[in-house]
């Protein structure tokens, strides 16, 4: 079987809700990727490149039409090469480079541009048809994140627990109190802000020329998202679901606006396109739980991924997991076997500091976890997340 590997990867900043992307559309912000990978690959006939697959959760706005096929439009690429967009919710970006990987691996294709994109910030608002004649009410709906145009059915049978609602569910069942969940977030925040010290994430960031407040252009180089904070300052902070619950606005994950994207490509085809492969994915997997437990959807799915590669969780020198809630990373990751304090584990911290733009992150997770690798020396790496509507994804990248 030939074998996908992650070659030259980017992204954008990651933005804060009504930051510094809050001008940028989701297809132009998707686009600025891709176009940076193309222009520092001269070697590289953009016409060779078999489609564009990147994730996005929303597809509401000016991510619909699939978003996918207008960033490659709109990054130059020529009109012969396709385009795709994946919806997995939060793993979308994961999502979109295993399916890249899959379609290598099987032969049907030898290079991909895989990512994904999420502008949180410009997600509209929308209303829904009439069902009668001279209907005089409507019902506005944010996309934003989370559940709309619910269908009764759905509510019956599963309920419809926000996000947050989930994370708390995770925490009463698997025994994550309110200080494991802060000392978790603490450690993301200290992590990242460590790793942004030492330009670990420059190197993965192409800057984006953007307005200010005052509509003036400027270069947005950095993730905004991170902020200074202690346990007492993060112990202060109320809850956000219920009385005496344990999800706060400290120990959950970011609404951001971001686009990240990589070439995966063959090995032929890395060697004739001029590419270095950094990493190879060795497979990909996926499984479902409770809707209302959504937040422990990486323990099944990497279980299921370890098992189908005759793996085992310390065979993996690094596990990035998506920080959507500490309650979710604490609870999963012990599932694992795996001390939430190791080193191993997020050593760059997170979405709790960095965000989560929803269909950018999996993509994100990816290139960080290949880059990390690199650094590090490591062999192998787990990248996994939880996933809403109830699932888990799961990737295993090597280091080549």
């Amino acid at each position: 079987m030939t074998e996908a590997f992650i070659c030259d990867a980017t992204r954008t900043p990651i933005g804060r809700f009504g930051g510094s992307l809050a001008h940028v559309r989701a297809d132009d912000l998707a686009a600025h990727p891709i176009r940076a990978l193309i222009d520092r690959n001269p070697s590289l006939d953009p016409a060779a490149i078999d489609d564009v697959i990147l994730g996005c959760a929303n597809q509401a706005g000016e991510d619909n039409r699939n978003v996918a096929r207008m960033a490659a439009l709109l990054a130059g690429l020529p009109v012969s090469v396709g385009g795709s967009t994946i919806n997995r919710l939060c793993a979308s970006g994961a999502d979109a480079v295993g399916t890249a990987a899959r379609a290598i691996r099987a032969g049907d294709i030898d290079i991909a541009i895989a990512g994904g994109v999420e502008s949180m910030t410009r997600a509209p608002l929308v209303m829904a048809k009439a069902e009668t004649a001279f209907q005089r009410s409507a019902k506005i709906e944010d996309t934003t994140i989370g559940w709309r145009f619910v269908n009764p059915k759905m509510l019956e049978q599963y309920g419809t627990a926000s996000m947050p609602e989930t994370a708390e569910n995770v925490s009463e069942a698997y025994g994550v109190n309110r200080e494991d969940q802060d000392r978790y977030a603490l450690q993301s925040q200290e992590r990242a802000a460590k790793a942004q010290a030492a330009g670990f994430f420059a190197e993965e960031i192409t800057p984006i020329e953007v307005l200010d407040a005052k509509r003036k252009p400027f270069n947005f180089v950095r993730d905004e998202h991170p902020r200074e904070t202690s346990l007492e300052a993060l112990a202060k902070l109320k809850s956000i679901v219920r009385q005496g619950g344990t999800i706060t606005a400290g120990n959950a994950s970011g609404v951001n606006d971001g686009a990240a994207a990589m070439f995966v490509a063959s090995e032929a085809a890395a060697r004739r396109n001029g590419l270095t492969p950094h990493a190879r994915v060795l497979g990909m997997a996926t499984a479902g739980v409770e809707p209302k437990m959504m937040g422990i959807g990486p323990v099944p799915a990497s279980r299921k991924l370890m098992a189908r590669l005759g793996l085992a969780i310390d065979d993996f020198d690094l596990v990035e997991i998506n920080e959507a809630f500490a309650s979710q990373v604490v609870a999963s990751v012990r599932e694992l076997g795996v001390d939430p304090a190791s080193p191993r584990l997020n050593p760059q911290g997170g979405a709790i500091a960095l965000g989560h733009p929803l269909g950018m992150s999996g993509a994100r997770l990816v290139m960080t976890a290949a880059h990390a690798l690199e650094k590090t020396g490591g062999r192998r790496a787990l990248v996994t997340m939880c996933i809403g509507v109830g699932q888990g994804l799961a990737m295993a990248l090597e280091r080549v």
